[in-house]
């Protein structure tokens, strides 16, 4: 008997761990601060997905892409966090925090940590998320911590 219920209980708890998202692949936009854009984000499999981001930002724009993680919070169906890394490449006319730099090009690096919520009935996914970066080429240093929120359409 002790052994079922061990069993049991590992299986439930795999299960729990294991539980990831509830699409494939949806699409939709994000605004959030300092950039507003498109996104796009497919899963590779239950807990890995690819996020593509394309946004405008001080008069140009940055594309980003970056590889998560997501996990489910224990709490409530539908409700994940994710952590995850990539880069971003981006140009502008006028970037008003970077006085001292004559350029208008960048390379970097990001991180995001996040929250997501997939609804059931419709086919709607939420997202809020913080991204800080650095930057590699270009101008170099800190690139801020950026913020959203995207509503994606999910396929």
């Amino acid at each position: 008997m002790k052994k079922l219920l061990l069993i049991t209980g590992i299986i439930a708890a795999l299960s729990a761990a294991s539980y990831g998202q509830d699409y494939k692949t949806a699409l939709g936009l994000r605004l959030g601060w300092p950039s507003n854009g498109i996104t796009v984000k497919h899963f590779l499999n239950e807990t890995n997905a690819l996020e593509g981001i394309l946004a405008t930002s001080h008069n140009g724009f940055v594309i980003t892409g970056l590889f998560e993680n997501e996990h489910w919070t224990g709490e409530y169906p539908g409700l994940n966090w994710y952590w995850g890394f990539g880069a971003h490449i981006g140009v502008w006319d006028n970037n008003p925090y970077l006085n001292e730099y004559e350029g208008n090009g960048v390379i970097g690096a990001d991180f995001v940590l996040g929250l997501e919520y997939t609804f059931d009935d419709i086919p709607l996914n939420l997202s809020i998320d913080i991204m800080p970066s650095v930057n590699l080429i270009g101008y170099t240093g800190w690139g801020g911590i950026n913020s959203g929120i995207s509503a994606r359409y999910i396929f």
